[in-house]
């Protein structure tokens, strides 16, 4: 404990020493003092630009020892890095600085602060053993690094790839918030329902991208059935643009014959308890988003992705949220869509005075079972969010169909074309 206390009081005294350097006006290189400022210099002594880096590099590398010897490894590391910025010809700096992050286990920023030390001094026997002792986990720290920028520049190139396809067939892609609070301390009462509320029924299938088909053919897209009548969903991860939306309702909902080799059969589905889930038997819609002003979005309504840089961002936050690139990324993620939905909220409480003003419910199209998605994903009032197409399914004789057309005024139809 009197260790723990001296050790206390010397980071108390180089934070001071710190401070008083910071307060110094340097003097220029080409300074020639007057005998007056000489005689001065006795009490306030002058120093250079350089020489004052070299004290303050001095002063936090000892207030990292002080952090060391006090295992308070995220301050040995702030401190040794403010050291080796103000001087990095400073070893011992460098060597405090690879202790602090090879016990915080960042492997990879460990081997970078050996590697500079040494280059400053190719002899140092501290640096050398700890080189030695961490080689392993530094390399693969580095090959994992390599992998990821690797994967990370390969998921660029597609999300340029499907914005110019997008762009060129008048495609418009949307995005929703991915978070339901700005702060930690806020609670949701039922925080599974708010996650699957705020991301649209798309959670956990947002980072799934449309992909171009082998052979230079088409396009296929991540589609997810919804059935709110029965609170399910079926997720598809390639639909292709051309193929006909009846056909796959078909493979999915089989009409089903019966002993007498009617049509009122048993369906395959255990939660369809009145088997009504028959292609012939379905009501095929999707919402309309991004509509009226562009500009001031509700936090719960889709946002229309106006440029790539947008749709990259985008997509980038909502992988790094579902922790695709670990917890740090996540976090930095997190904090910038709270950022966004803060934004978005001031501007909805500036125009409309209130988060409960919340606009009308989305207008829905309903979609001919003749068509291709194709053809739905080029209708002039169609926006996917997410790049991921939505539909919603209901029996068209069940009582949640009847509620959700008072909620979701039906605005008209996508038909087969004509060929």
């Amino acid at each position: 404990q009197h260790c723990e206390k001296y050790y206390r009081d010397a980071v108390n005294h180089y934070y001071e020493a710190y401070h008083w350097a910071n307060r110094i006006t340097p003097k220029d290189e080409d300074f020639v003092p007057t005998p007056e400022e000489l005689l001065a210099a006795e009490d306030e002594p002058f120093f250079t630009e350089k020489e004052l880096d070299e004290m303050r590099s001095i002063i936090c590398a000892n207030c990292a020892l002080a952090h060391m010897c006090l295992k308070n490894w995220g301050f040995v590391r702030d401190e040794a890095k403010k050291a080796v910025d103000f001087n990095p010809t400073n070893v011992k700096a460098w060597y405090r600085l690879a202790k602090a992050h090879q016990m915080l286990q960042n492997w990879e920023e460990a081997g970078n602060a050996i590697d500079s030390g040494l280059e400053q001094s190719s002899n140092n026997k501290e640096l050398l053993q700890l080189q030695k002792l961490l080689a392993e986990k530094v390399r693969k720290a580095r090959l994992h690094r390599q992998q990821r920028e690797r994967a990370r520049a390969e998921r660029t190139s597609r999300i340029k790839d499907v914005w110019r396809y997008c762009k060129e067939e008048d495609i418009a892609l949307g995005r929703v918030s991915l978070v339901a609070t700005v702060k930690d301390d806020e609670c949701e009462e039922n925080e599974a329902d708010s996650m699957e509320q705020r991301w649209h029924h798309h959670y956990p299938h947002t980072g799934q991208l449309p992909k171009r088909q082998q052979g230079g053919g088409g396009w296929t897209w991540p589609v997810l059935f919804v059935y709110p009548s029965h609170r399910q969903s079926d997720f598809i991860e390639h639909f292709a643009e051309d193929e006909i939306i009846a056909l796959r309702m078909a493979q999915m909902f089989p009409e089903q014959e019966d002993e007498d080799g009617g049509g009122d059969g048993e369906t395959e589905m255990p939660w369809d308890y009145n088997n009504e889930f028959r292609c012939s038997n379905l009501a095929v819609y999707f919402e309309v988003h991004c509509e009226g002003d562009d500009k001031v979005i509700h936090p719960d309504s889709v946002e229309r992705l106006k440029d790539q840089g947008s749709a990259m961002r985008f997509y980038e936050s909502s992988r790094a949220l579902k922790g695709d690139e670990g917890p740090e990324m996540a976090n930095v993620a997190r904090c910038m869509e709270r950022k966004h939905l803060h934004n978005q909220r001031k501007a909805w409480i500036k125009k409309h005075g209130s988060l409960w003003s919340k606009p009308d419910p989305c207008p829905v199209i309903q979609v001919h079972p003749a068509v291709t998605l194709g053809q739905i994903l080029r209708h002039k009032r169609s926006v996917v969010p997410n790049f991921l197409m939505t539909l919603i399914l209901f029996p068209a004789n069940h009582p949640a169909h009847y509620d959700f057309l008072k909620d979701h005024k039906c605005i008209g139809i996508v038909e087969p074309k004509n060929t």
